[in-house]
């Protein structure tokens, strides 16, 4: 009997859904790979054995559902933010994107409004239509910048149920002030997530959003252990907020969605964080590295406070990104005209990133 295979068209596919395309960056097995702003370094070998040995305790009950509350995990995340946080402001999920999912899901929806500063973390209108609520993108300053008149101005004029706002922000790296985040707050109806997945590459004397959440019971403010965890593929991200917030994203979650191998490992690395972020200083080096030597190359680095750098001055951006290609070198064209991210990698990657682009010559 022949084998029949529909395509997506011939499905009864929401009508929302239909034309478009799933988010993903190329994969590609590259000797050099620095196109999705992972951290390149590895977890050290000491860590790697304490995790290694938590997730072998935990396997001796893998038979029955781990606790649904993940409670030492939010209190291992309590800890570590500090602000006098407590674990019923915690919340945790698989990736920082399921936790936003789980916002969408309990504050968006169909019929209401999400709201963001473009080019933003694309995941945000993905994750928005997932959920069924409309995106509304936002402007900012030819430099990526925001100021606290054009924020506020924006989110009045189209009165969002959720406003997403990246800090530093993703894809250009470019810091927020909490001044903006506070007015923003007081101008918004609905909800407000302030995206802090990079807060651990910014300045150490630089304020965190954490410090605006007391008596502000519609703010959040997420992490993820991807980036200054090297914890990328263990998938867990999460955030800090009002209790009652934390209650209304129990009402959407699935049961039991963090495995108990998931929470031990992250426990662990937790328990490790000063070893853990031993490794962001190198990698901000190597930022700080990267950006002074796209100035001598010709090229416009855009400020970052994350592990990665945006610049322009790139004339074609298809062809410069084929030629890093074919030397072994992935970074990531973003879509914006003229230019081209590189995350931030080990010294001997950024050597090879850096290297490969002088070969090429200089920016237009």
């Amino acid at each position: 009997m022949g084998r029949v295979t529909a395509s997506l068209a011939d499905l009864p596919l929401r009508d929302d859904l239909r034309g478009l395309t799933p988010y993903g960056a190329p994969q590609a097995p590259l000797p050099v790979a620095l196109n999705v702003n992972e951290n390149t370094h590895p977890v050290p070998d000491a860590v790697a054995s304490d995790i290694l040995d938590d997730i072998a305790v935990a396997l001796r009950d893998v038979n029955r559902y781990p606790d649904r509350e993940f409670t030492a995990l939010r209190e291992g995340f309590a800890q570590y933010l500090g602000h006098g946080l407590t674990a019923d402001r915690i919340w945790a999920g698989n990736g920082s994107n399921e936790v936003l999912q789980h916002i969408l899901q309990a504050f968006g929806g169909p019929g209401r409004t999400a709201f963001g500063f473009a080019p933003t973390y694309s995941m945000y209108p993905l994750i928005a239509q997932g959920t069924g609520a409309t995106w509304v993108a936002g402007a900012r300053e030819p430099d990526y910048t925001l100021t606290a008149e054009e924020a506020v101005a924006q989110v009045e004029a189209v009165d969002p149920d959720v406003v997403l706002l990246c800090a530093p922000n993703n894809p250009t790296g470019t810091p927020l002030g909490l001044d903006v985040i506070e007015a923003v707050y007081d101008a918004a109806r609905g909800i407000v997530v302030v995206d802090e997945a990079y807060q651990e590459f910014a300045p150490r004397d630089s304020a965190s959003a954490l410090t605006l959440l007391e008596g502000r019971p519609r703010l959040a403010v997420s992490r993820t252990m991807s980036k200054a965890f090297a914890f990328a593929g263990a998938r867990v991200g999460y955030l800090a907020a009002d209790p009652a917030f934390i209650d209304a994203l129990r009402l959407v979650r699935l049961p039991y969605h963090l495995s108990a191998l998931t929470q031990a490992a992250a426990v662990a690395a937790l328990r490790n964080s000063d070893v853990m972020l031993g490794m962001v200083e190198e990698i901000v080096e190597q930022r700080d590295r990267i950006t002074a030597t796209l100035e001598a190359l010709g090229y416009e680095p855009h400020e970052s406070w994350s592990n990665f750098v945006l610049f322009g001055g790139v004339a074609d951006p298809k062809e410069t990104w084929r030629k890093l290609y074919d030397r072994g070198v992935l970074i990531r064209d973003v879509g914006i005209p003229g230019h081209l991210r590189v995350t931030a990698g080990t010294e001997a990657e950024t050597t090879a990133f850096l290297d490969a682009l002088a070969s090429i010559g200089s920016g237009s």
